[in-house]
């Protein structure tokens, strides 16, 4: 019987292919444009954590169109506060995103 021994650089050929799933994530995401999209999804899901319980439960609808992010309140003196501070609010939610994803904040 014969053995047949392969050298050790053809044994780990095939690990230069190999990437941790993170990076091909993020690869996917950035082929196919998702990354914005995702950081909005995220940023919204966490706005309770984000600007605090008080907030969040006078919070009735928030969504995105066009970088802008549309927050619906009940309450009118909440509203004209937050207006009052929006930059101080936008510059919050770009930092917990990690990037640039709200460029304006509407209050309703």
């Amino acid at each position: 019987m014969r053995y047949i021994f392969k050298k050790k650089s053809d044994i780990n050929y095939r690990k230069a292919d190999i990437q941790p799933i993170g990076e091909s994530i993020q690869a996917l995401l950035k082929a196919y444009k998702l990354q914005g999209k995702l950081s909005e999804v995220n940023l919204i899901q966490s706005w309770g954590r984000i600007m605090g319980k008080p907030i969040a439960m006078k919070t009735k609808e928030l969504y995105f169109r066009d970088q802008k992010l549309f927050v619906r309140l009940d309450s009118a003196p909440l509203k004209h506060e937050l207006n009052m501070s929006k930059s101080k609010v936008i510059e919050i939610l770009n930092r917990d995103a990690g990037s640039e994803v709200v460029k304006d904040v509407v209050f309703l």
